[in-house]
């Protein structure tokens, strides 16, 4: 792959991921329109945009973190966000190799989840409920599951993560920037769950920069090296060898000297 061609690819999923349209079926067209398709390079992509969430919500994250054992709220967001997470992790593991066999490879599928998802869209926009939840951190646990049930729709390529969440959010009572905040704190465990699951699929595709002893030439035990690494010494025995046999020979038929 050539720095540009990487370079591409990383614009493409730093402009999608956080927009409510699907970073995960832009990287497949993108991949396809440049002739290059590596699910290594896909997945490691992809760790980018956990580390951007991280840092955006770090003073949230270290606050809950650090509330863990004795605050409640902290107790309870850290909860909403596992009872939401629940279903895409249930999904991703019973669906996980269907869609990466199937639909992943379907044009036409990416194709009418964009017309769908777009469609989706306006229709919440337009017809949403009043707004009953102001705040993600204040977001109900049944609400919190049903926005975690839409997340699961994101397994198609196409439907947006962020869009599926963000308008199931709408729809189930949550006001606009509570439902687009929402959707950020579950991205976290969602694409770090994803991430993970990924990268131990494709973790025979990662080069091995590994040295095995075996491997190296001094440590090659094959005939070839073993006679290139003996080579000096057998010659200089055998050229002693001869060099002793014409002495001997010299000896042998030397005059015997006259008696004194």
């Amino acid at each position: 792959m050539s720095y540009l061609v990487a370079a591409l690819l990383g614009v493409v999923q730093g402009l999608t991921e956080f927009l409510p349209i699907s970073s995960t079926a832009h990287l497949l067209v993108a991949g396809r329109l440049v002739g290059y398709e590596d699910p290594a390079f896909t997945v490691m992509i992809q760790s980018g945009s956990i580390l951007a969430i991280l840092w955006l919500y770090r003073a949230k994250i270290g606050a809950v973190v650090r509330g863990l054992p004795s605050d409640r709220d902290s107790q309870r967001f850290a909860l909403m966000l596992v009872v939401a997470v629940v279903p895409a992790l249930l999904a991703g593991a019973l669906l996980a190799d269907y869609v990466q066999a199937v639909l992943y490879e379907s044009v036409r599928v990416i194709a009418g989840a964009f017309i769908v998802g777009g469609l989706a869209m306006l229709v919440a926009e337009r017809w949403r409920p009043r707004p009953t939840v102001m705040e993600a951190e204040h977001t109900p646990i049944l609400t919190a599951f049903g926005v975690g049930g839409c997340q699961m729709l994101a397994l198609v390529p196409g439907v947006s993560r962020s869009g599926a969440t963000i308008v199931g959010g709408m729809l189930l009572g949550l006001d606009r920037p509570a439902a687009a905040e929402f959707s950020f704190f579950l991205a976290m465990p969602t694409m770090a769950a994803a991430f993970g699951y990924e990268l131990m699929q494709v973790r025979t595709s990662l080069p091995d920069t590994r040295v095995s002893p075996r491997s190296c030439p001094t440590h090659s035990t094959s005939p070839e090296r073993r006679s290139a690494r003996t080579w000096p010494t057998s010659t200089f025995a055998a050229k002693a060898g001869r060099v002793t046999a014409s002495v001997r020979m010299s000896i042998a038929h030397a005059p015997s000297s006259p008696p004194a």
